[in-house]
């Protein structure tokens, strides 16, 4: 009996807490789609398709029914049926994109069509490719996209470059499919590439050679590019490729030491042309347009200003995004600017937390793995949290008229950073000290000078007279520069952060929700997860041994930290493994604390395990046996004899990289491949071994 009066009390307490949210709840809508999309990306396989049509249809049936349910229940039935159509609409979406991934190393000739030019990490050019034409490969086998760096002479970089959108190339290059995390848990970059459906990645230091001029396709991207080029010949160096950035997103004239000076001071947001960037635009063109209306008597009393005002703003914001090339962070900014400035048209409050659930629904519904990176991620918990703190503030505080400019500005500059401070350092593993500072220092000048000049060089530019508006956007692009050169130079400047668990990131998410979107009391509750992600955070464990899939390189965590089994060669893993502990000084330095001497057949013993690292295939074939070790790990074939593991590349192929854990235990495991896997492993186009071209495997 007592059970179930305990149920009853529980059912009720459900009952008016939720009564207690009425009129507050849709904002929660957003939230639930996106936990179904993230459990669709956590399975550990993937579902069949006739489940996530009983998921839709499931989901569709709850949202239907939720209209005749009680009051009480009604609100479970909304969450049940959007938690489904979310997991749906990932998979709908997987399924959607999916495309051929090449399954085999190729070399030889490659032929496409232009639609990106970029840089690369390793500060070189870049071109991504599409209706691609490889040599010898099937039309059903070749990738939709792919994605080549161009090493070599930097005079071919450089004509590179000048390349537009449109046009037809060909080259001679490597290609490999695309690759999975560099450790398991870790970013699985194949995931990414197959929702931006690219099948193949390398790099040629071959000069490319134009086919074919762009005729009509892809003329907005020519635009863009001509508009990037007119500004970097207006303004030279750094400036000027910064102001190309701000103003067409284009990157690739700027160099990596600017682009880290920016990231160590936080301040690489002012590149992703994104909501600051879509709401200083917007801002600054809506209030114009409202003085300009307001200085006629006709126009001040009889015309609709605001209104008039919102539809320039969103006239301007869509060529805007247009101009910009439209990447995610860009679609964010939009479908956040176009939803405030409906509402004006509407006569509602333009900023609201029902405005930025609405942004938050459009988005997940478009593209539901943006859910997966930084730049969602960090920009809504910005936004919320940056509603929540005003409307608050709202009413509450009574400063002198000069002084609340300058407060929103401090204000919002500390809001937004706290918001996005974990975001920022589970992603990226680091945390600027300064960042809040140089951010109060370079924002303003963005604001004030840089996104009205920009406004006005683009409509200067059809009659010639841009060229002074440039010269003023250069004075605060120059500041900005100034400051984060300035800032990162300054002792401390960037901390080092290790990588967290899987369950950190959604528990602070989860308690940051319920302490900004829960009214009432109950809304303390959310400290509950907050210091849970917190405690989690400081008690992550790292693999004692990480294994590259190449086998080639081999990490091992000492007292000292992460050693590595090499100072050069698959540096791509070992600055991503450092990063992830935490770990500063680079990979030769971590290989100087490797434990196992020198040569390329080596011992070393990692707590209760013995392990032998063979490189080389001469070392591989002294290796008789497991040799007293527990772990054979080679980049190298490796015959099979001995009760040991043996990782050698056959074996890596099919496990991926491979993680080692030690505890009280015993020894675990982990692979960054799954079984069975999911669309993005499975490539999709790795023929059969009689299909495959005869080409040199370098």
């Amino acid at each position: 009996m007592r059970p179930c009066l305990w149920l009853g009390g529980a059912v009720r307490w459900a009952g008016a807490a939720l009564h207690a949210q009425r009129g507050h709840l849709f904002p929660w809508a957003p939230v639930f789609l996106g936990f179904g999309i993230g459990v669709y990306f956590s399975l550990p396989l993937e579902p069949p398709v006739r489940w996530l049509l009983l998921c839709g249809g499931g989901g569709a049936g709850l949202l239907l029914a939720a209209g005749r349910l009680p009051e009480t229940a009604a609100p479970l039935a909304l969450a049940g049926g959007l938690v489904l159509l979310g997991l749906a609409l990932a998979g709908a979406r997987a399924h959607a994109v999916a495309a051929p991934q090449l399954g085999f190393r190729y070399y030889g000739p490659i032929e496409g069509r232009v639609i990106g030019i970029d840089r690369s990490a390793s500060d070189v050019p870049r071109l991504t490719l599409d209706r691609v034409v490889l040599s010898r490969v099937a039309p059903k086998r070749v990738p939709a996209r792919v994605r080549v760096s161009l090493h070599g002479d930097p005079a071919l970089q450089a004509r590179a470059l000048r390349l537009a959108p449109g046009q037809r190339v060909a080259l001679t290059g490597h290609l490999v499919p695309p690759g999975g995390p560099v450790e398991p848990g870790g970013f699985d970059f194949r995931r990414h590439a197959w929702f931006e459906r690219i099948g193949a990645v390398g790099y040629s230091r071959t000069p490319v050679v134009l086919l074919e001029p762009a005729g009509g396709s892809r003329r907005i991207d020519r635009a863009r590019m001509a508009l990037s080029r007119h500004v970097q010949a207006r303004l030279p160096g750094e400036t000027g490729a910064f102001a190309a950035a701000l103003m067409t997103g284009d990157r690739s004239a700027m160099g990596q030491g600017t682009l880290e000076a920016l990231r160590q001071t936080n301040l690489a947001h002012l590149l992703a042309i994104s909501g600051l960037h879509m709401g200083l635009l917007t801002g600054f063109v809506f209030g114009a347009v409202r003085v300009l209306l307001l200085l006629p008597r006709r126009s001040r009393h009889l015309w609709p200003g605001k209104k008039i005002a919102a539809l320039t703003a969103l006239a301007a914001a869509s060529g805007y995004l247009a101009l910009s090339g439209g990447n995610i962070a860009t679609q964010r900014a939009f479908i956040m600017v176009a939803v405030m400035l409906g509402a004006v048209l509407a006569d509602l409050r333009a900023l609201s937390l029902r405005s930025v659930a609405l942004a938050a629904l459009l988005l997940l519904c478009l593209r539901p793995e943006a859910m997966l990176g930084p730049g969602f991620q960090m920009s809504f918990a910005a936004t919320t949290a940056l509603v929540c703190v005003f409307g608050a503030l709202r009413g509450a505080m009574s400063l002198p008229r000069w002084a609340r400019p300058l407060l929103a500005m401090v204000l919002s500059s500390a809001v937004a950073s706290l918001a996005t401070a974990p975001v920022s350092m589970a992603h990226f593993n680091l945390v600027s000290r300064y960042g809040l500072l140089a951010n109060l220092l370079a924002v303003p000048a963005m604001g004030l000078l840089a996104m009205p000049m920009a406004v006005l060089s683009a409509l200067l530019l059809p009659l010639g007279l841009d060229r002074w508006s440039l010269g003023v956007m250069a004075l605060g692009l120059d500041w900005i520069l100034g400051v984060a050169r300035a800032v990162a130079e300054l002792e401390g400047t960037v901390g080092l952060v290790v990588a967290p668990g899987p369950w950190v990131l959604p528990l602070f998410a989860a308690g940051s929700l319920i302490l900004m979107l829960w009214q009432g009391a109950g809304r303390w509750s959310g400290l509950v997860p907050l210091l849970l992600a917190g405690v989690l955070w400081i008690g992550t464990e790292r693999p004692a041994m990480l294994v590259a899939e190449s086998g080639a390189l081999v990490g091992v965590m000492t007292a000292q930290g992460r050693a590595l089994s090499r100072p050069v060669g698959d540096g791509f893993t070992a600055k991503v493994w450092l990063e992830n502990d935490g770990q500063g000084g680079g990979q030769e330095v971590a290989a100087a604390l490797w434990p196992g001497g020198e040569g390329r057949l080596r011992r070393i013993t990692l707590g209760k395990l013995e392990v032998v690292h063979a490189s080389g295939s001469r070392a591989a074939s002294e290796i008789k046996g497991c040799a007293g070790a527990q772990i054979v790990v080679s980049n190298a074939p490796l015959p099979v004899f001995g009760d040991c593991m043996f990782l050698d590349p056959l074996r890596l192929k099919e496990t991926g990289a491979v993680a080692i854990f030690q505890d009280a235990a015993g020894v675990r495991m982990k692979t960054s491949k799954t079984e069975p896997p999911r669309l993005w492993e499975r490539g999709g186009s790795d023929p059969d071994r009689s299909e495959r071209p005869t080409t040199p495997d370098q």
